[in-house]
């Protein structure tokens, strides 16, 4: 079947079905899809992540949400229990483990035998296509929370089939953002296929009654990527899921570190995310927004660490996001204890009571970066349809290879990685080489123009060692990259 951006037919997904359910024994048990509605149907409403986000819209408020996952069963619930209790979270994840997101389920095997030999975790993550539906289904019903799959998968086909018919009612990923950030070879036609399949799943559960959320992962690298280039990722999977049938959608934006820029995104992202859903006649679907807390090195001092989380928070109580994925006072040391994982839960929570009752209201600076982030978005889309002939999906490709949409730092042999990034003076980030990305000469010039301002400020050339400069700084306690010799 050649790649277009069409919703599948019911015959059409029902014969790919057939194969993805015998990739793993553990697809014999979700066969039935009306048993497996069914059940999904029979989940109370307070456990459904679609409604628990539209209701948090409405009511203006920011739900906090953690990372988690081990490898076995009533361990995962015991977690997920704890940060439920002891950390307050509003929402829950299920991390899944990296051998599944690159579909190695013999090695999740081996990865659970040795988890239960030792008595600990020697997996990243839960196995739930190991596991199975079953299991899948106990760790729904011992939670009293909305429950996400959150993963990084290309072919996320038979997961998203366990965990919809275990009644997990969101899951997060996309063609792009699951598969250029965390993969070298997989083309982007395939990932974006099977991303048509996870979405019609989600569209059939929800034309049965039972909504689901589908959240494309907005920080793409997490290094230093503009945010006219995230938006514009989050923006095409988000119509690339409407088509196939979706109407809950969050659309996610990682912390660059300038709080103007960042709130600017995050608003900007979400008017343009519904602007282009309602253009092209999606307009019963609902946007929610997701910020994640830095996702670049952070500092070794849990001190630190937590002064990183606290302006997180600040931001995206500002910018009254629907969710935040919080980080924990652990990051730069690897996997977090539970306790490490609930105390960045509590300490985020806490700034956002603080300001819950504040908003950032509309300033020149913040007016202005809505523009610019607006006008370099619009200029990337509208060549990506340009290039597709109006196929959607078919641009993404061709886009790529073209350099058209170029992700910063990613692994993936199918991107062009010609565009470098770099902050500001202000600490923004701007782009310092734009590759192919077709960006007016207007916005070119004002990028050269914030950059060349930091050179002149800091008496250096504007060059890749801002960039490597930039990536070390937060880390190191500062968010530019100043030379060791400047002096303000």
């Amino acid at each position: 079947m050649e790649l277009t951006n069409k919703k599948l037919s019911m015959d059409e997904f029902l014969k790919i079905r057939e194969e993805v359910l015998k990739t793993w024994p553990t697809g014999e048990q979700v066969r039935d899809l009306e048993a497996n509605i069914r059940y999904a149907l029979s989940v109370p409403k307070n456990k459904n992540f679609a409604l628990r986000l539209k209701k948090a819209k409405h009511d203006q408020q920011v739900l906090t949400q953690p990372r988690a996952g081990v490898a076995l069963v009533q361990d995962l619930i015991d977690l997920l229990r704890y940060l439920a209790e002891e950390g307050e979270a509003d929402l829950l994840p299920v991390t899944i483990d990296s051998y599944t997101r690159q579909n190695r389920y013999e090695n999740c095997e081996l990865g659970i035998e040795e988890s239960r030999r030792l008595g600990r975790s020697m997996l990243n993550g839960f196995p739930v296509v190991n596991h199975g539906v079953y299991a899948a289904r106990l760790v729904q019903e011992s939670l009293d929370l909305p429950v996400q799959a959150r993963h990084g998968t290309p072919d996320a086909r038979l997961m998203s089939e366990i965990i919809h018919a275990a009644g997990w009612t969101s899951n997060e990923g996309g063609g792009i953002s699951y598969n250029v950030p965390y993969s070298k070879d997989v083309p982007l036609e395939k990932s974006i296929k099977d991303w048509q399949y996870c979405d019609r799943l989600a569209a059939i559960y929800e034309e049965n009654g039972i909504p689901i959320n589908r959240e494309p992962f907005g920080p793409l690298t997490g290094t230093l990527v503009p945010p006219s280039m995230s938006n514009a990722v989050a923006i095409i999977e988000a119509l690339l899921a409407a088509e196939q049938g979706v109407k809950h959608i969050t659309v996610g934006y990682g912390q660059c570190g300038n709080q103007i820029q960042d709130i600017a995104a995050i608003k900007a992202l979400e008017q343009q995310t519904e602007e282009y859903l309602s253009k092209f006649g999606y307009d019963d679907v609902i946007v929610t927004t997701v910020f994640h807390q830095w996702m670049g090195g952070f500092p070794k001092d849990e001190a630190k660490a937590y002064g990183a989380i606290a302006n997180a928070s600040v931001t995206a109580a500002l910018a009254k996001v629907t969710k935040v994925i919080v980080k924990t006072p652990h990051e730069a040391i690897g996997i977090p204890t539970k306790e490490a994982n609930a105390n960045g839960l509590k300490c985020t929570k806490m700034v956002l009571n603080l300001l819950a009752d504040q908003k950032a209201y509309m300033s020149k600076k913040l007016k202005e970066q809505m523009t610019i982030i607006k006008e370099e978005t619009d200029c990337i889309l509208n060549k990506v349809f340009e290039v597709g002939n109006g196929d959607l999906a078919i641009g993404v490709v061709e886009s790529f290879k073209r350099g058209i949409l170029d992700i910063p730092f990613a692994p993936s042999r199918y991107n062009a990685n010609k565009i470098l990034p770099a902050r500001d003076t202000y600490g923004a980030v701007r782009y310092l080489e734009f590759g192919n990305v077709p960006l007016s000469e207007e916005l070119k010039a004002y990028n050269r123009y914030m950059l060349e301002k930091r050179g002149i400020i800091e008496k250096r050339p504007v060059d890749f060692r801002m960039t490597v400069d930039d990536i070390f700084a937060i880390s190191e306690g500062r968010l530019v990259g100043r030379p060791s010799n400047f002096r303000k």
